[in-house]
């Protein structure tokens, strides 16, 4: 089963027990829970249910793992030529990260994948 989630201007396609590194959220603390409500798409196994844009009633229910994660750091420079004028910043992106507990979807019917049985071993003598 996956689902599609829309957290801020960002979307995921996770499924259970999937890690995930969201937008920094400041009062979160390790061991939280956070709920996703904006759930846009959901698949279980065999029926999908689309939302439009949201279906009503889903919900994912999500652990902090990480409450603070820094970014790569961009580098910024700004040069004006012939002018010995330059300007040098840098920003580093603060993360959280989170990990999926469950995906609640009203009414989805969740078809779980036949388990492939191995063929038996013949011997020819």
């Amino acid at each position: 089963m996956f689902a599609v989630i829309e957290d801020g201007s960002h979307q995921h396609q996770i499924q259970e027990g999937d890690i995930l590194t969201i937008d920094y959220r400041a009062t979160a603390k390790e061991g939280d829970s956070i709920t996703f409500e904006s759930v846009l798409l959901a698949n279980g196994g065999g029926a999908s249910c689309i939302g439009a844009p949201v279906i009503e009633g889903a919900s994912v229910e999500a652990e902090v793992v990480q409450p603070e994660l820094k970014g790569e750091k961009l580098e910024i420079q700004k040069l004006r030529r012939r002018k010995n004028s330059r300007r040098h910043t840098g920003h580093r992106q603060k993360y959280t990260t989170v990990r999926i507990n469950s995906i609640n979807v009203p009414g989805l019917e969740i078809v779980e994948p036949a388990a492939e049985e191995p063929e038996p071993a013949t011997t020819e003598g």
